[in-house]
């Protein structure tokens, strides 16, 4: 007999977490999580030491190792893209860093018709809901101080931290006190998704709370190869689980796979461009060209510097040290294992064109890069920074009818004269904040992309042939009223357009991306999706004001030194 569920969830990363405990509080709700990927096991130390991070990535046991099509404006080179194969998806191997975006970036979601109930007040009090700040002022109306996602903040009390901050501040940018607060222009320390030295991925905060919840199936290992139609109504499920077959019934079906996974799921299902389906041998159900376009990310590069004083942590990375760090960790949960290292950054416009904050700054007390390849230096220390809002687009399409096959995907990273710009801006006024005087005692030289890189074309050389995903893959079944041609979700209800009891909620039904790590956002619009799906009333919007550039607000608590 083929079981039936209300609601079948696919993929339990960020979004599904979400969705499995909102979408199964009424007891009569029959809710199943379908991820394909493992149990996030609290044993795992590659998933819950915070320092871990680096090792999780390109391990077929935790990532899904995508990359893309040789990129045409990087002199073909192919980008790998992490992508969590476990419960709580990449919240459970990425970086920890939570940043919600600029308020203004829901004011730009907002202002496309049919997208008014997505601008910042509408959005705001559902980050609020998700949130408990932990290092907030208990008052403070921006943040939210009961909700499931614990969030820790720094402390960035290493001292090239603070030489950071300070040489910000020397070249003429602000310090804030909460990038996401009032005011996201400017430096100062981060939120982290880390609490008491581990890891709090979204399954963490939304799963492990509810698993005893009669009305609530978790499977993992479980492969989804398609979504059932009759006619143009979703009726189920198919998945692969453990050598065998299986198809569900469902109510609805929700897509939570990502920008990845969910145009692939859908494209595979017959929803997509029908002339590329047919050529494929796939027989559409609903021609929606939308689906997989709008392709959007961030491309980032690590600036490297030598350091003179023993104060970073790169003596960290030395293996000999290693068992030592885990040893600490393991006993008490402290040391350079307990953290992210990602503590602080900062938020500037790289020219007076842009109304917000375009780029963005982490800074990170060691130098080495995700893959974990150290710097060759005894300290060191990098930021990492790029444009933030790039008008790039690029495209995912499925291969073949064969699910377990990558799609094919194409950022087209710096294809735009906008973006090749802003890549030049990045670096010029990143070097300037590296040369003020409060970095002179800890700065002994660039190590990458080092002195010889200068001219625009040298800088976009180096771009071309060192940076990296930020892995904030986005956009790719977007939001947007019906009358839009490429638009795949109603912002209303989360459905897919043209279909019955099939929605989206995830990265990809984000209309543009935000100006900051995407983890954020994502469990806002499964927060608010939630409700959607739900039919509940939605909650009210907050017109709380915030900083816009050029606005004279001294009332704001801006710490200006």
């Amino acid at each position: 007999m083929t079981e039936k569920f209300d609601y079948v969830i696919i993929g339990g990363g960020s979004a599904g977490s979400v969705l499995g405990n909102r979408l199964s509080e009424d007891k009569n709700n029959k809710v199943l999580i379908l991820e394909a990927g493992r149990r996030d096991y609290a044993w795992d130390l590659l998933i819950q030491m915070p320092a871990a991070l680096p090792f999780p990535a390109g391990k077929s046991l935790y990532d899904w190792k995508y990359e893309s099509d040789p990129e045409p404006y990087m002199d073909g080179r192919r980008i790998k893209h992490a992508r969590g194969k476990v419960l709580g998806g990449s919240s459970s191997i990425n970086g920890m860093i939570y940043q919600r975006g600029n308020p203004m970036d829901y004011e730009r979601w907002g202002a496309d018709e049919g997208m008014e109930t997505w601008n910042f007040a509408h959005v705001l009090p559902y980050f609020k809901r998700l949130e408990n700040a932990l290092a907030a002022d208990p008052d403070d109306p921006y943040r939210g101080h009961d909700g499931p996602v614990k969030l820790e903040r720094g402390p960035a009390k290493n001292p090239l931290f603070q030489a950071f901050f300070d040489a910000a501040v020397e070249a003429g940018y602000n310090r804030t006190p909460d990038v996401n607060g009032y005011r996201q222009e400017g430096f100062g320390p981060f939120d982290k998704h880390v609490y008491k030295g581990r890891r709090f991925s979204a399954s963490r905060a939304y799963l492990d709370p509810i698993k005893s919840r009669q009305n609530l199936t978790i499977r993992t290992r479980a492969f989804v190869s398609g979504i059932e139609f009759d006619g143009t109504k979703a009726t189920g499920v198919t998945y692969r689980r453990n050598g065998k077959n299986h198809t569900v019934s469902a109510g609805e079906v929700v897509l939570a796979g990502g920008a990845i996974n969910t145009p692939q799921l859908l494209q595979l299902s017959g929803v997509g461009d029908a002339e590329h389906l047919e050529s494929l041998g796939i027989k559409p159900v609903v021609n929606l060209p939308g689906v997989g376009e709008n392709l959007q990310d961030h491309l980032e590069a690590y600036i490297q510097y030598s350091c003179p004083q023993p104060v970073s942590q790169q003596p960290s990375l030395n293996k000999l040290r290693m068992p030592w760090i885990g040893l600490q960790w393991l006993l008490g949960r402290k040391g350079p294992a307990a953290t992210n290292h990602f503590e602080g950054g900062g938020f500037i416009r790289s020219n007076e064109e842009v109304d917000y904050p375009n780029l963005m700054y982490h800074f990170l007390p060691v130098a080495v890069r995700y893959d974990g390849q150290k710097a060759d230096t005894k300290h060191g220390f990098q930021v990492h920074v790029g444009p933030m809002y790039s008008d790039a687009r690029g495209s995912l399409k499925i291969r073949s009818k064969d699910p377990k096959e990558h799609p094919s995907m194409v950022y087209n990273y710096l294809s735009t004269e906008q973006d090749r710009r802003e890549w030049i801006e990045a670096v010029r006024l990143t070097r300037n904040i590296m040369d003020q005087p409060a970095m002179k005692p800890y700065n002994s030289g660039e190590i990458s992309p080092g002195p010889s890189v200068q001219t625009d074309e040298e800088i976009l050389e180096w771009v071309k042939q060192d940076a990296e995903t930020a892995l904030h893959p986005s956009c790719t079944a977007k939001m947007g009223p019906e009358s839009d041609p490429m638009a795949v979700v109603d912002p209303k209800s989360m459905k897919v357009h043209g279909l019955d009891n099939v929605r989206v909620v995830d990265a990809s039904a984000m209309p543009y991306v935000t100006n900051g790590n995407i983890h954020a956002p994502v469990l806002m619009l499964a927060e608010k999706a939630a409700d959607l799906i739900l039919g509940k009333e939605p909650l009210k919007p907050e017109y709380l004001d915030y900083y816009r550039h050029g606005v004279d607000l001294a009332e704001a608590g801006v710490v200006k030194s």
